[in-house]
């Protein structure tokens, strides 16, 4: 499967193009914003990258794609413009590039609580409501789609168990970005996590034998 990284620079994106550049069953292609930073992702193992910017025209970077995962963020203590760019805008238009390119899988990098941004913080609200926007683009599409909705983010070192569930019954914890680059290669292919929204967090269960339950 060719599977374009968007957002491949950033710290699940990293993690991201590596997994799938030692892979035998993908090939990567990983888009970034500056030339500077190709150097970076040929040490990850990347043969394929282009530039694309998501505020500007990035249709090119799907040519012969299979498949596109979704990592880019503004984080949840940026400014509400550069939400509205990245976390709204910009995975809209992914959604929408996508389709018109005939891709045919989708994984979007979500963000827990993003169903019920009112029980946030006020300061992390306009966050969440941009990532539900987002997903509610993916799951209108006609893509075969997942969406992950990690709970806080880490960048301890992978620890290859997770625990996932459609609503957890608790937001304790935190999950390795690493870990979430594991899950988001790991359902590329999973034909049950097809269609599926879905939260996770570090936990137990090995993450091959806990998407099984999706």
């Amino acid at each position: 499967m060719k599977v374009l990284v968007v957002g491949a620079n950033g710290k699940i994106g990293s993690h991201l193009v590596r997994m799938l550049s030692l892979s035998t069953k993908h090939e990567v292609r990983a888009m970034i914003r500056k030339e500077e930073q190709k150097a970076n992702m040929r040490e990850l193992g990347a043969e394929d990258i282009v530039i694309g910017d998501l505020e500007k025209d990035f249709s090119h970077a799907f040519h012969g794609m299979d498949a596109v995962v979704f990592t880019a963020g503004s984080g949840g203590h940026t400014g509400k413009e550069q939400t509205e760019v990245i976390d709204r805008n910009g995975a809209i238009q992914t959604v929408e590039e996508a389709e018109k390119a005939g891709l045919d899988r989708f994984i979007m990098i979500s963000s827990m609580m993003a169903d019920e941004a009112e029980t946030a913080s006020e300061d992390i609200q306009h966050y969440l409501k941009a990532k539900l926007a987002a997903d509610e683009k993916l799951q209108q599409s006609s893509l075969k789609y997942t969406i992950l909705r990690p709970g806080p983010l880490s960048n301890d070192a992978a620890r290859g168990t997770i625990t996932v569930k459609e609503k957890l019954d608790s937001y304790d914890g935190s999950i390795p970005r690493e870990d979430v680059a594991a899950v988001a290669s790991n359902c590329l292919t999973l034909e049950n996590t097809y269609n599926k929204t879905f939260e996770l967090i570090g936990g137990d269960v090995p993450i091959g034998e806990a998407l099984k339950t999706i």
